[in-house]
């Protein structure tokens, strides 16, 4: 089936009350990972690359290979760019025919945000595509993207409305104390700014920086409104310690399907438990 929209899946997952997985890919074997796990828990799941996964495997290709398993595919695929910085990258993503971009922002003033999300969001809906604005900054690090503790800002709530309805987003993250990379001690998030935001804002919430967030935290998280959790970390995790398995136990294999075989299945696992903590599994 084609590529479907992040408003089409993110719209389903409001009605029942679920979030999707957002999962970050760069080769070949993490499209496999992500889009098998789909299929066996029947989830509808949002394939997401950054500009620096881009840089690294070049457009053409990842939309190759995300193209390639959709062919096979019988559940809703998303194709995102992640953390998109300049309109540019956002209308190249759109040209190779991703089905939602991120725009982020958030380095800027409120009204320069505003106004340079609204000139994607404008020609992404054009052509049929998703948008996914930020407010608020979320710290530690997204590829070259790297936001200091205690310059990470939570997110406004009177900011996130007028930003959502100037915009006209499709979804929209927020920063309420999760961070990119791994956690130094157990996330402190702060929920009640998450509910308020949730109650003044109409459209889907998104929550980056999910990776090694405790269960509890999550399922509160999209009690209160998150409709999309994105995880990256936790896979790159996975298909190390897959990698260092084989290398460790046998040095002396040098076939790289033995090798990169069972990382793919590492985060093939991560990545099932993942959706059904989101609730999405069984939902096609």
């Amino acid at each position: 089936m084609p590529f479907v929209t992040l408003r089409e899946v993110l719209a389903d997952a409001e009605r029942g009350k679920y979030a999707v997985g957002a999962f970050n890919t760069n080769n070949m074997e993490i499209v496999q990972a992500i889009v098998e796990a789909a299929q066996e828990e029947r989830a509808p799941v949002i394939l997401q690359a950054s500009q620096g996964a881009l840089k690294y495997a070049g457009i053409r290709y990842i939309t190759a290979m995300v193209r390639a398993a959709v062919e096979t595919s019988t559940v809703p695929i998303v194709l995102h760019l992640d953390h998109g910085t300049s309109f540019e990258q956002t209308m190249l993503c759109l040209k190779h025919g991703f089905s939602s971009v991120m725009f982020d922002g958030s380095k800027y003033s409120l009204q320069e945000n505003i106004a340079a999300t609204r000139k994607v969001v404008d020609v992404a809906h054009a052509m049929g595509a998703s948008v996914e604005g930020e407010l608020g900054k979320i710290g530690g690090t997204e590829d070259d993207i790297t936001v200091d503790e205690r310059d990470a800002l939570m997110t406004d709530p009177d900011e996130a409305v007028q930003f959502v309805t100037e915009t006209k987003v499709d979804a929209f993250a927020v920063a309420i104390g999760t961070a990119h990379g791994t956690y130094k001690g157990e996330p402190k998030l702060d929920f009640d700014r998450l509910k308020t935001i949730d109650e003044r804002v109409e459209t889907a919430i998104v929550l980056h920086g999910a990776s090694g967030v405790p269960a509890e935290s999550i399922k509160k998280a999209i009690s209160l409104g998150v409709r999309k959790i994105n995880i990256d970390t936790e896979l790159r995790q996975a298909f190390t310690r897959g990698v260092q398995d084989v290398v460790q136990n046998k040095p002396g294999e040098y076939d790289p399907r033995k090798i990169l075989g069972p990382a793919k299945e590492e985060m093939k696992a991560i990545i099932k438990e993942k959706m059904r903590l989101f609730g999405c599994s069984g939902k096609v």
